[in-house]
This record gives structure tokens, C-alpha cells and sequence, in this order.
């Protein structure tokens, strides 16, 4: 019925369960995982700073974001091949990460989005938001939410 999964992570704590938890699913599915980073855009400087200052934090943000992203999905990569899940990972640097998981879906031939959610409760999504919430609003895809 579903042949590939997106599964966005950031390497949070739920990560793990995210991982476990799609890896599970794929393997009786018989399908593919495409992992996902959505890292955030660099911020605007609250000051006026040097197009050189600006250069090179843009620079520094880049490699951190990239390292981070490449760290969280070789990590998951190294367990998908573990269990003999095709696997692919994909990043991205985005101002929305909603909109982000969406686009990658869609843009690689999903079938399904699982996503993990922290289960802040109303008050915690009041103050952060829900990624989760989001993505459903947004996306004409199924999406399994795990807790």
C-alpha cells in the first residue's frame, strides 16, 4: 500500500523513536525511507553588521547546519541499512519547516509522512507551535503521528 515514507527528524530525543519507529513500519511495508532535516535559515542580524561580518556568519551557519543534518541522517541511514530498509537522506536549510516537509513529500514521490510529535499539550503548542499540526493542515499526503 505504501512504498515511501518521509520521516522528518532534527535530532531531538525523539529522534530515536522516530528512527525505530519507520524503520518498523518500512521493513513490513516493504518500503523506502527518504530521512529528512529541515534546518532553520539563518536569522537576521537584530543590528546593522559588514557584508563581510555577514559573509562569514552565513559561512559558519552553513557549515554547522550541514554537519548537524549529516550527522542526524547518517546516524539514521547506518540503522536503516542495519535492517535492510532503502534509505536516503535529504536536507535543506528552510524558513518553514511545515511547508518544508511538505515540499520534500511531494518533491520525492512520497506516499506517506511519519513524524514523531513532542506532545506539548496546549499550553506548549500555544508558546512553540505544532510542526505536526502543520504538516496535516497543509498536506494532502496520510500522515502517521507517532507519540
Amino acid at each position: 500500500m505504501y512504498k515511501h515514507l518521509l520521516v522528518p527528524v532534527d535530532g531531538s530525543e525523539l529522534t530515536d523513536h522516530a528512527i525505530a519507529a519507520s524503520i518498523d513500519l518500512a521493513r513490513q511495508l516493504g518500503a523506502s525511507i527518504t530521512g529528512f532535516v529541515a534546518e532553520p535559515v539563518l536569522p537576521a542580524p537584530s543590528a546593522p553588521r559588514s557584508r563581510g561580518w555577514l559573509e562569514q556568519e552565513a559561512r559558519e551557519h552553513d557549515a554547522m547546519t550541514d554537519a548537524h543534518a549529516r550527522g542526524v541522517l547518517e546516524r539514521f541511514e547506518a540503522c536503516a541499512k542495519r535492517a535492510g530498509v532503502p534509505f536516503e537522506g535529504v536536507h535543506d536549510q528552510v524558513p518553514r519547516v511545515d511547508h518544508a516537509i511538505i515540499a520534500a513529500a511531494e518533491a520525492r514521490g512520497c506516499d506517506m509522512i511519519v513524524m514523531v510529535t513532542h506532545g506539548r499539550g496546549a499550553f506548549g503548542e500555544f508558546l512553540f507551535g505544532s510542526q505536526t499540526k502543520a504538516v496535516l493542515a497543509g498536506s494532502q499526503l496520510p500522515l502517521l503521528v507517532l507519540h
